[in-house]
């Protein structure tokens, strides 16, 4: 699809050289919003409402379909990060804007969310009201999604805040929590199907988000956990959380920490390495080996987050130690 001939088959060829010297190319077209289209000088309410129900469209041409006789997901268990943001004051500005308004800002808001959460992988189960829920972790996982969350997270609220929405400067909390669930299988028939993560995970981070100030995140321990030392936080204490029996711990993530070292922000309160004393083992013999001039490449597999950096960190500093080293060795690290 051409961006001039989508302008015309609207009846808005009158825009093409506004579209093409602001380099709007055909993949932005979904994520344009109602002030976009202001400040490419959409003045006329017609048009700007021809062309918002036309970029609808479009979103809903970008979702996946599933192929006639596609094999039914199934369900698994995963470890993710579930993100849960809304609106703040989303009451009171459904009784100061008319229902269609409201529906363009909360769509637009949106749009804006889903195009700021994809550099990051997360991917958005459902929209509930004016909030929406995203996940890290399913379908792709990475050993990362925890610091991804939070990174997407900080990425949204700065985006809402800077940014005016249908005219409306909007604030949004944010809250993500990390554990166990089951997922994959859609629960629900007909249009009710949802891609639903089963656990108590998505309801704690939506109860954290319930905690959080205006364009604030609010993560829980097992998140906290999983970031080290990558992002300043702010201990909020122990909460009384609405369904949960304990107390769960909360902290507020003021910023990104500037450590130069990522691999040492995460493990920066680790405990002291166990169980790996085999696989220790041989390393180091590999490692003795080639100091005998026999070359030796080993290779760890596993699952994301079981182990595999921190393995080869302990290696390579038991390695760093031995006095009268010569010999130059490498850990290269393969993602997959």
């Amino acid at each position: 699809m051409d961006v001039a001939e989508w302008l015309r088959d609207l009846g808005l060829s009158e825009y093409v050289a506004v579209f093409d010297s602001n380099a709007i190319t055909t993949d932005l077209l979904p994520t344009l919003t109602a002030d976009d289209l202001k400040d490419l000088g959409v003045t006329i309410i017609g048009h700007r409402r021809r062309l918002l129900n036309a970029i609808l469209a479009l979103r809903t041409d970008t979702e996946p379909v599933a192929e006639p006789g596609a094999a039914e997901p199934f369900a698994e268990r995963r470890q993710v990060s579930v993100m849960f943001c809304d609106i703040s004051g989303s009451t009171a500005l459904s009784t100061r804007l008319d229902p269609e308004d409201l529906s363009t800002v909360v769509r637009d808001y949106q749009a804006v969310v889903r195009a700021t959460i994809a550099g990051f992988g997360g991917f958005i189960a459902r929209y509930v009201g004016d909030g929406v829920l995203i996940y890290f972790g399913w379908p792709e996982a990475h050993d990362t999604d925890a610091e991804r969350a939070v990174r997407a997270g900080l990425a949204v609220i700065a985006r809402i805040s800077q940014t005016p929405i249908g005219g409306e400067r909007l604030s949004i909390r944010v809250g993500i929590a990390t554990g166990l669930v089951v997922v994959g299988a859609p629960i629900g028939e007909g249009d009710a199907r949802q891609q639903t993560a089963i656990g108590e995970t998505p309801n704690l981070a939506a109860r954290l988000q319930s905690l959080a100030a205006p364009n604030t995140l609010v993560i829980a321990d097992s998140t906290r956990n999983e970031i080290g030392s990558l992002f300043e936080v702010e201990n909020l204490g122990l909460r009384e959380l609405a369904g949960f029996a304990a107390s769960q711990r909360a902290w507020r993530v003021l910023a990104e920490s500037g450590t130069a070292s990522r691999f040492e922000a995460l493990r920066s309160e680790a405990t002291p390495l166990v169980g790996r004393g085999e696989e220790m083992e041989l390393l180091l013999r590999g490692w003795q080996q080639a100091r005998v001039q026999e070359g030796r490449v080993v290779l760890l597999s596993g699952e994301p987050g079981i182990g595999k950096s921190r393995l080869a960190a302990s290696v390579a500093k038991q390695i760093g130690h031995q006095p009268h080293t010569r010999l130059r060795w490498r850990i290269t690290r393969i993602a997959r």
